[in-house]
């Protein structure tokens, strides 16, 4: 019998007094993160939320993240994170999909009104039973979303100790939501022990700070799975101290990172380029550059491709290298690590972490070997404690996609004869822009329900800071009229803002097969 919560609950029993959530003037410790915690499964329980049951949680980095992510599995709960830039039709379908008896949001800003949206979605979904707003004033009682009631109001009375309902390590622990080629996407069933392991294997890459000091700045989004376990989870099981930053801003980054000692970050690509940038375009005893590089001995990237010139201008600057890793949602997240510290290489995603196994497969599973001199290339597949349970409710593509134990991952990639695996194509067509995966059939699917659209196809095109920027050529039906910028916005009311297309182009045809499939290279290549 085992819960996940024990990321935290170990804390506050071994140093109940060290700080574990900073953000702004807030600093809470151990002790009182797990009592707030406590609270909120006290809370769920007296409002009939049962072992199994599945709790949606909407809130981007600030200390509501854990108490709900932690509350939620103490009382046996499945947590089910959503991006906090979904629409209401997305989080609608999220809801549904999941089977979600309650959703928690956080109230959010008049630019971003995420407790407006969700509340929205709630209404739609008759499965989904109570609401609770995360309000951004500390302790308020009465919500600005009317027929809604506020977590501080709902938490009053409840108690702060709360026996953790124990699960079998093979139960689900969170429901993470990844797009799929068929536009819809699918939860990835991660259990208590897959997100347990992977913590651990995590935190044993870290390199530990000379003085002990354990300080990492958490702007990965905690609902992403990349976030949650190198961040969140692996943070908790070192006892370390987490500093929120809601959204990143280069400047801001740089600030918190002297201001609070911070020496570790993990971030995507761009979030290297911000940092660099604002290091780079700040006036003259702004940051004090070399006490930040005093502090950071660990630095971690993930979510893209990191360009090699990149890595060196961060480590030339900042005085440490960036490690990459490789993973998807599916494997919960970490499979592979290329770590300076015990050899790596430019370009690759490294070797398999502990308790892994990597190979590269054919589409008919067949593994494939080297013959001759060249590398082996091939779809990577993936084995062991890391592997999720499977999609929820999705018994047939789990068959395609897992068998004996191995996940196919759709990327393609070659290995060397040391091991280490670079990858060179995604099979699967997804986009990645600014460290979020876009997949085309989504942004398709919408697209094509605009009246003036006869035939829609995306793809990712190269961009500078995002990586990928999301580009839709579009066909319209015959005798309609619209215009690219109209098309655009269309897109961005219906899909988050990370998933719209930024660039479409008309066209009067696309590439195609002799079997009328489009031909998307050609289209990427121009």
């Amino acid at each position: 019998m085992f819960n996940l919560s024990t990321l935290l609950e170990d804390g506050a029993r071994s140093a109940p007094e060290k700080e574990c959530l900073v953000f702004g003037d807030t600093r809470l410790n151990y002790a009182i993160t797990d009592m707030i915690a406590n609270q909120v499964a006290n809370l769920l329980v007296s409002r009939g939320i049962e072992p199994g049951d599945r709790v949606a949680l909407a809130s981007p980095n600030l200390p509501y993240f854990p108490f709900v992510y932690f509350g939620a599995l103490k009382a046996g709960a499945v947590v089910v994170p959503l991006n906090v830039l979904l629409t209401p039709r997305e989080i609608a379908y999220h809801l549904e999909d999941s089977g979600a008896k309650a959703l928690l949001s956080f109230t959010g800003s008049p630019e971003l009104p995420l407790g407006d949206r969700a509340f929205e979605a709630f209404g739609q979904v008759d499965t989904c039973e109570f609401f609770i707003d995360m309000p951004a004033a500390a302790g308020a009682t009465e919500s600005t979303i009317e027929g809604a009631e506020t977590i501080w109001a709902a938490l009053n009375g409840q108690p702060g100790t709360f026996e953790t309902v124990q699960r079998d390590g093979d139960d689900t622990a969170v429901i993470i939501y990844t797009s799929g080629t068929t536009g819809r996407p699918k939860g990835a069933e991660l259990s208590h022990t897959n997100l347990m392991m992977n913590a651990v294997v995590s935190s044993g890459l870290v390199n530990p700070h000379p003085d002990g000091r354990d300080v990492s700045l958490v702007v990965l989004p905690l609902f992403h799975i990349f976030g949650q376990t190198v961040m969140l989870n692996a943070v908790l099981y070192r006892h370390g101290t987490m500093v929120l930053l809601p959204r990143f801003e280069g400047g801001q980054a740089l600030e918190l990172m002297q201001k609070e000692g911070v020496t570790g970050f993990a971030g995507v690509p761009t979030m290297y380029w911000g940092l660099l940038n604002s290091a780079r375009s700040a006036e003259a005893g702004e940051y004090d550059l070399e006490q930040i590089a005093d502090n950071v001995v660990d630095a971690v990237s993930g979510g893209s491709a990191l360009p090699a010139q990149l890595a060196e201008d961060f480590t030339k600057l900042f005085g440490v290298g960036i490690k990459e890793g490789y993973g998807l949602s599916e494997t919960s997240p970490v499979a592979s690590f290329n770590n300076p510290n015990t050899g790596a290489k430019t370009g690759s995603i490294g070797r398999p972490v502990w308790g892994v196994e990597m190979k590269l497969i054919d589409p008919e599973w067949n593994e494939v070997v080297k013959e001759g001199e060249e590398d082996p290339v091939g779809e990577i597949a993936v084995r062991g404690h890391l592997i999720m349970k499977g999609y929820h409710n999705r018994p047939e593509t789990n068959a395609e996609v897992i068998k004996n134990g191995w996940f196919r991952t759709g990327d393609v990639a070659r290995r060397d004869d040391d091991g280490f695996y670079f990858i060179i194509d995604r099979s699967k067509d997804m986009i990645i822009r600014g460290g979020f995966n876009v997949y085309p059939r989504e942004v398709e699917e919408v697209l094509m329900t605009h009246e003036a659209i006869s035939l829609a196809a995306v793809v990712g095109v190269p961009h500078e800071t995002h990586g990928e920027e999301i580009k839709a050529f579009v066909i319209l039906k015959e005798g309609a009229e619209t215009t690219a910028e109209d098309l655009t916005a269309f897109a961005r009311e219906r899909l988050a803002a990370y998933k719209y297309p930024r660039q479409i182009e008309l066209r009067d045809e696309l590439p195609m097969t002799s079997t009328g499939k489009i031909l998307k290279r050609e289209l990427r290549e121009g």
